[in-house]
């Protein structure tokens, strides 16, 4: 009796087995999930260990918040970021060898001229951003600045304001080119001689390092990107598009100047010419987890990724043209493109 009752049991068992060990091994996902384009479609049964990242200093905030969601898939993944500029993370790795995993850099150039062939592969650029002055409600003549008489404003001899160094971080020299900009569009001849000789001792390596000499009130106004402006709550104004590097319609027009850095050796310099702004990133040739590091490039170029650029004031542009496209591993090829003629 006892045995006629357990066969249907067993009976149901081993129909459903199948199913359960399915479920088990492939994980559960939720009806209408693309699981051939999403980062989760990815995940190792089992991922630990520890991720390197260097970064431009403007992107601490929302790789910050892409480290929070990427550990809620991977939980077992212990994510060390390092912010810096972008020149001087790079050099992290090319003259002192520091390990890291991935570089993710506020202009796509330090990777291509300090980085490839050597220390990387390729390089994807994923986000765009654009040069603002930024202020607080303590920073002198604050009602009266706008988009027209900054400069004028800067120049006044009870004024101080910061920058971030040109070779050390690409806002520093962003910054440069945005003053010879200036001089043109405004049509005033040594404008740019002017502003940079003006209040140096204000210099600092990198963009996120002026906030403080802003909060502090030690500076009444910084050069900055508008992402890092909107993140720290500060006020700022916007300069027109002949200026601050952020369209590209305009590339053109920013290629008309230039500015001079320290390039791999030394006593050698790197002309760069202005160019609208594209950040990158990629992952090193030596990476101790590359494993972990393409789950979380993947991540980060990812529909998810960029939603939590954007409400950092990055807007995506994904896919760009990339120099590099063919060496690009085959599973973030849709990421980029092919770049043709002028790019």
């Amino acid at each position: 009796m006892i045995q006629n009752l357990l066969l249907p049991i067993r009976s149901r068992w081993l129909l459903l087995a199948p199913a359960i060990f399915l479920m088990v091994s492939t994980g559960c996902h939720p009806a209408g999930t693309d699981r051939e384009s999403s980062p989760e479609a990815r995940k190792p049964f089992l991922m630990k260990g520890e991720l390197i990242i260097f970064h431009a200093g403007s992107l601490a905030v929302p790789f910050r918040e892409m480290a929070t969601a990427f550990n809620e898939l991977y939980p077992d993944v212990r994510i060390k970021t390092e912010a810096g500029g972008s020149l001087a993370s790079a050099r992290k790795i090319t003259d002192l060898k520091r390990p890291c995993d991935i570089i993710a850099v506020s202009d796509y150039r330090v990777i291509d001229e300090l980085l490839i062939p050597e220390f990387a592969s390729w390089n994807i650029k994923f986000a765009a951003n654009e040069m603002v002055i930024a202020y607080t409600e303590k920073s002198k003549y604050r009602a009266m600045i706008d988009s027209l008489n900054w400069h004028q404003v800067l120049l006044k001899e009870d004024v101080r304001f910061a920058r971030s160094d040109p070779n050390q971080d690409p806002c520093g020299y962003r910054t440069v080119q945005t003053f010879l900009l200036a001089e043109k569009h405004y049509q005033r001849p040594g404008l740019a001689g002017l502003l940079k000789s003006k209040d140096n001792q204000y210099i600092r390596p990198k963009e996120v390092d002026l906030i403080a000499l802003l909060e502090t009130s030690t500076v009444d106004y910084v050069f900055n990107y508008r992402s890092v402006a909107r993140q720290h709550q500060l006020d700022f104004i916007g300069l027109p598009e002949e200026i601050n590097l952020k369209s590209p319609g305009l590339a053109d027009l920013y290629a008309t100047v230039s500015t001079e850095i320290n390039g791999r050796e030394p006593g050698q310099l790197i002309t760069l010419t202005g160019e609208p702004m594209l950040y990158s990133l990629t992952i090193l040739k030596d990476a101790p987890s590359g494993t972990i590091a393409q789950a979380f490039v993947e991540f980060a170029l990812s529909a998810r990724g960029q939603q939590i650029l954007e409400s950092c004031g990055q807007p995506s542009v994904i896919p760009a043209a990339s120099a590099s496209y063919d060496q690009i591993p085959e599973r973030f090829k849709a990421y980029a493109r092919r770049e043709t003629g002028g790019g």
